[in-house]
């Protein structure tokens, strides 16, 4: 692969020891989102601006008020936002800068090497709100009561009912619903405890909720539309919600007045409430992303004049076959760890690089091997677009030891997580053998009952394995002859062990390449129950495209996939690419597009 052109000003070159240093990571904690991030960096007054970035577009419209927080895009409607704070200042520049920009103020020297201090939420200043919660809130996610902050929360008597009738079975609803119960039976058991003046949720150990909850403890005096049947549960409800409002729509003694609001995951039931007048929302604190289109994609392009920037400032060096810069500037703090970059532009040599170091306000870029020649094949493979290139280098990497690709059929997840993991197993002798997994959630209806092992009855969902096995084996097979394809086979397939999800449950996995694949049907617990089945040097890859997912209840913010990169974006240990374009047919790239 061409690498780019010298810089006009070169550095000296760096001791071996400060080659070899270990990366460290500026943005401790994967949990802050970039636009956290830019605030932290920009706290200090206004800085300029000079290179172009996804996140320009959030500054502009007012910082945290135009885009908060995703803790606190979690609270169903919160009572009032912070003020909206004036917009950073930006500066774009077409030329070298003369005088020089404004330099960030240095930290404490004892506070170097840490992260800076994550900065307090602040709270809502409006009165606080009463939520009157759906069963199917508590039987989604037993934590719940603890996620609403200052805000109130009141029980029906008929969700106690439904709740009791849901907790029998060894369901994910039957075991959620049995941790409600029990966390309830907590509240109520506390010291001091008191129903009628409402249960402090705080006295369990969350201070994070500062509300109180309180139970239907007598009968309301409601009236609904007669077109709506008296005995069910779900107008029941909507029966609670209208006399709470006419109950706190003024100020009375002990009683201050409150907005009441409905919260329920069922979506004809939020329609009924609205059609009635009543505030209702969604549980929204499920999803990690409110817009799949925030969801961290693994690459940055660079601009079109990047070099003429950094030509003054740029460091780089050399070590084996791989070239290192040291680049400044105010695109550093949108950098993660094993983020990846590219610069492209008519003219002039292409750089492919990924992010290795990030130390104050300088990142160490890492130029990547080209696995699109035929030299560098994998197991006959070699990658056809910039992204494959990406993910191949993550899944060819002994130091990466968590891997996420997503991506639209056909781009070559599996494809590139078996080559890769075949040359691993057979060639490098890396690890011992691939165990492949996926969710075993159907598109249409179910076709009953499996016969046979557990590896035949996981064999129907293994397809996609076949299929690129068949591929591989007959690019490997060479001049080998019939004999030589089948003893190849039989090679390939005693290293791979298929396994179903459902006995993942205290396995621990040693020196095994783990392949997850339809991860996007996952939940956010599921995949966390996988994932720590990892043992000492065991390499798991999730693999899944979010605009398939076939689970019910899940969706693209809510999926254990993007749960798992938007957690593990910036650890030195882990990466993730976005497969853009396929590779699979003509006919199935059109069909991704238009259908």
């Amino acid at each position: 692969m061409p690498l780019p052109p010298a810089p006009t000003k070169r550095a000296a070159l760096l001791s071996p020891d400060a080659i070899d240093a270990p990366a460290r990571s500026s943005h401790r904690g994967s949990r802050r989102s970039g636009d956290q991030r830019a605030d932290e960096t920009t706290s200090n007054g206004p800085q300029p601006l000079e290179l172009f970035d996804n996140l320009s577009s959030e500054a502009a419209g007012g910082g945290e008020a135009a885009r908060p927080s995703r803790r606190a895009k979690s609270r169903p409607a919160p009572a009032s936002a912070p003020a909206p704070q004036q917009p950073a200042a930006i500066q774009v520049e077409t030329r070298v800068p003369t005088a020089p920009a404004p330099t960030y103020a240095p930290a404490p020297a004892a506070a170097a090497p840490q992260a800076p201090a994550r900065p307090k939420r602040s709270k809502s200043t409006g009165p606080a709100k009463l939520f009157v919660l759906d069963t199917n809130v508590l039987l989604h996610d037993p934590m719940c009561l603890f996620r609403f902050e200052e805000h109130d929360i009141f029980l029906p008597m008929i969700v106690l009912e439904e709740l009791d009738g849901h907790k029998k079975g060894t369901t994910e609803v039957a075991r959620n619903g049995r941790q409600t119960s029990r966390t309830l039976d907590a509240l109520a058991g506390a010291q001091d405890a008191d129903i009628d003046k409402g249960l402090k949720l705080d006295t369990t150990g969350h201070r994070e909720a500062g509300g109180r909850l309180f139970f239907q403890t007598a009968p309301l005096d409601y009236s609904l539309p007669i077109s709506l049947p008296q005995g069910k549960a779900d107008n029941q409800i909507l029966g609670v919600v209208h006399a709470l409002r006419d109950e706190y729509a003024k100020d009375r003694p002990g009683k201050p007045k409150q907005e009441v609001v409905l919260v329920s995951k069922d979506i004809n039931m939020r329609v009924k409430a609205r059609a009635l007048g009543l505030a209702a929302d969604d549980y929204q604190n499920d999803k990690t992303l409110e817009d799949g289109d925030l969801l961290y994609a693994g690459s940055l392009a660079l601009p079109p004049d990047f070099w003429t920037r950094q030509s003054k400032t740029v460091e780089s060096w050399q070590s084996g076959s791989n070239t290192f810069y040291r680049i400044s500037g105010p695109i550093v703090p949108n950098l993660y760890i094993n983020q990846f970059v590219f610069f492209e532009a008519p003219g002039e040599p292409s750089m492919y690089a990924r992010v290795t170091e990030i130390r104050d306000k300088t990142a160490v870029l890492k130029t990547l091997k080209d696995y699109s020649s035929g030299k560098n094949a994998v197991w006959g493979v070699n990658t056809r677009n910039r992204e494959q290139n990406f993910a191949m280098n993550l899944l060819m990497d002994p130091e990466i030891d968590f891997v996420t690709l997503t991506g639209t059929a056909g781009t070559g997840k599996t494809l590139m997580a078996l080559a890769s993991g075949l040359t691993q197993v057979l060639d490098d002798r890396r690890y011992t053998e691939i165990i492949m997994t996926r969710a075993t959630v159907s598109v249409g209806e179910d076709i009953g009952f499996l016969p046979g092992t557990e590896e035949e009855k996981m064999g129907p969902w293994m397809g996609a394995l076949d299929d690129n096995l068949e591929f591989l084996a007959k690019g490997d097979g060479g001049g080998a002859g019939e004999w030589g394809r089948a003893a190849t086979n039989e090679l390939i397939r005693s290293r791979i062990k298929v396994k179903s999800m459902n006995f993942m449950r205290g396995r621990t996995f040693l020196n095994k390449y783990v392949i997850i694949d339809e991860a996007q049907n996952l939940t956010p617990k599921q995949m966390k129950t996988l994932i720590t089945r990892a043992g000492p040097g065991t390499k798991i890859i999730c693999m899944g495209n979010l605009a398939q997912i076939d689970t019910p209840y899940l969706t693209e913010g809510s999926s254990g996939l993007t749960f798992a990169v938007d957690k593990f974006k910036g650890w030195p240990h882990g990466g993730h690419i976005t497969l853009a374009r396929g590779e699979r047919s003509r006919l199935a790239d059109f069909a991704s597009d238009v259908l």
